[in-house]
């Protein structure tokens, strides 16, 4: 019984070691939104996806703590 651990743990560290490991986004090819003055703003009439977005505003990004009461209904 004992000998059937050792194997998993030894297989299972072989297989970790070998596991490929993922690659991030290269500098320069995340496409984000900008917010240039002068470029256009396109107009989309149904399902499109836009490659370079000209964000004009984005909101107010903050965080609130979440308050829940809990306890007797």
């Amino acid at each position: 019984m004992f000998w059937f651990a050792v194997i998993f743990v030894v297989a299972f560290a072989i297989a970790y070691a070998t596991m490929p490991k993922p690659k991030g986004p290269e500098l320069g090819t995340v496409e984000s939104p900008t917010a240039d003055e002068g470029r256009s703003i396109p107009v989309l009439f149904g399902t499109r996806e836009i490659k370079g977005v000209n964000v004009v505003w984005y909101g107010d990004i903050r965080t609130e703590a979440v308050r829940k009461k809990g306890g007797k209904k």
